[in-house]
């Protein structure tokens, strides 16, 4: 079994892996030794790119606090708590329980990535609230469906090469998805995921005396004991006249949105959670008693997306990023480009934890390369946007909301997490190469 493999591995990512914050630091002084010794950039200029980069991710940095926030708002909604406790109620067993999570979280994020991690957390929370299951595990597998994201609906390097007057046309022309989201070879990888993940995820369940559990009641909402006819300002805090005005404004502007044609976006989703919240919360004050508890789990993405906004600036403008990929795609064959193309996002992503931006630093090498050898341009993009993907997995950057959500640490997951970098790996590899 599994858990064979993956016992070892959370015992030394318990034991040596730090808290994400730690983690940040420490990647930012090998992207700046690094970008020293192999590009020759001087520490004055290592530094200079890295304050001048610290701060462009800031308008992504508020997207995911409120993935975070909004999705918890509306998750916490009386009438989602009962879908999702209904839901929840088909797992009688703590491996039904991590199946049944595994598959919820890998459908959430095919469709999209900030959906998917907001569901999956949230899920995983409301089964351990009705299932003794090893809540390490759970939570873990609710992250592990995130590692369909950049092959499903909401995969930015497939939407950006299908849409006219992107930055590499001149190069690939306008790919459109059915060559990309919905081939064969990609597909065929999804599917191969959706068997795998929960598989893989039921095979890891600790033995009894490995397990950790945590108390239901650890897991319920602080109530407030507030009076709701106390003064005249408690009176409108109660009232659901403010809250159905303004929800309803907000559902008018998303279905006028999506009748004209509108996609899912991050800022799309996050409107639609805060409609949501508000409409089904029914009163201010019901919102903002969520609201005190999802902001909870936020100061890891508050203090950490900065330092990475710092390290992609030290690994773009210094070079290291293209130097990277362009050694490890140098000695590839037409057959091997795909794979080598996946690998080499893999280590990126560590670097540049972003689909878009690493698509941007990568293409300029990878595209070239592939239109040289003769290779499938559409195959060499999914194999970049798979290897982004790919180390997510134990990357923590992506586990934040999910984590703050759960109320856990990266330590606590990443153990099960490696064993799915291993064989999710293999199966994504395979899938590009012969498929």
């Amino acid at each position: 079994m599994l858990n064979a493999l993956s016992r070892p591995m959370v015992r030394i990512v318990d034991r040596y892996l730090p808290d994400p914050f730690v983690f940040v630091i420490v990647l930012t002084l090998i992207a700046g030794v690094a970008a020293g010794l192999v590009q020759g950039t001087s520490p004055l200029q290592v530094v200079d790119m890295w304050g001048n980069g610290f701060w462009s991710l800031l308008t992504f940095s508020m997207q995911m606090l409120l993935v975070l926030v909004t999705g918890y708002m509306m998750a916490s909604t009386p009438l989602v708590r009962r879908g999702l406790a209904a839901l929840a109620g088909l797992a009688s067993s703590a491996g039904g329980a991590i199946l049944l999570v595994s598959v919820v979280s890998l459908a959430a994020s095919w469709i999209n990535w900030g959906f998917g991690l907001v569901v999956g957390a949230l899920f995983a929370k409301e089964l351990a609230r009705l299932v003794r299951v090893d809540y390490r595990l759970l939570v873990a597998s609710a992250y592990s469906g995130f590692i369909v994201w950049h092959g499903g609906l909401a995969g930015s390097v497939p939407l950006s090469i299908a849409t006219e007057g992107h930055p590499f046309e001149a190069i690939t022309g306008i790919i459109p998805t059915s060559q990309t989201i919905f081939s064969p070879f990609n597909l065929a990888i999804v599917v191969a995921l959706f068997i795998a993940v929960p598989l893989i995820n039921r095979a890891m369940m600790p033995r009894e005396e490995d397990s950790v559990y945590i108390d239901p009641k650890l897991l319920a909402e602080e109530k407030d004991d507030r009076d709701p006819t106390g003064t005249p300002a408690d009176r409108i805090e109660t009232s659901p006249a403010l809250s159905m005005l303004i929800g309803a404004a907000g559902a008018a502007w998303l279905l006028q949105y999506f009748l004209a044609g509108g996609g899912l976006s991050l800022n799309v989703i996050n409107f639609a959670f805060l409609t949501l919240a508000i409409l089904l919360h029914g009163t201010p004050r019901n919102l903002l008693n969520s609201l005190n508890q999802a902001v909870k789990g936020g100061a890891g993405i508050v203090i950490q997306f900065p330092f990475y906004a710092g390290i992609m600036a030290i690994m773009v403008d210094s070079g290291l990023a293209a130097t990277v990929s362009q050694g490890l795609i140098g000695f590839a064959s037409d057959a091997s480009l795909p794979f080598w193309s996946f690998i080499s996002a893999g280590v990126v992503n560590f670097f540049v934890p972003s689909g878009g931006g690493q698509w941007a630093v990568q293409a300029p090498v990878i595209l070239p390369a592939a239109e040289a050898l003769g290779t499938d341009l559409a195959r060499v993009s999914m194999a970049v946007a798979w290897g982004d993907a790919w180390t997510n997995m134990v990357q923590p950057f992506w586990a934040l909301p999910i984590l703050g959500i759960a109320g856990l640490r990266a330590k606590d997951i990443m153990g099960f997490c490696m064993v799915h970098l291993i064989l999710s790996g293999a199966i994504i590899a395979l899938g590009l190469s012969f498929l």
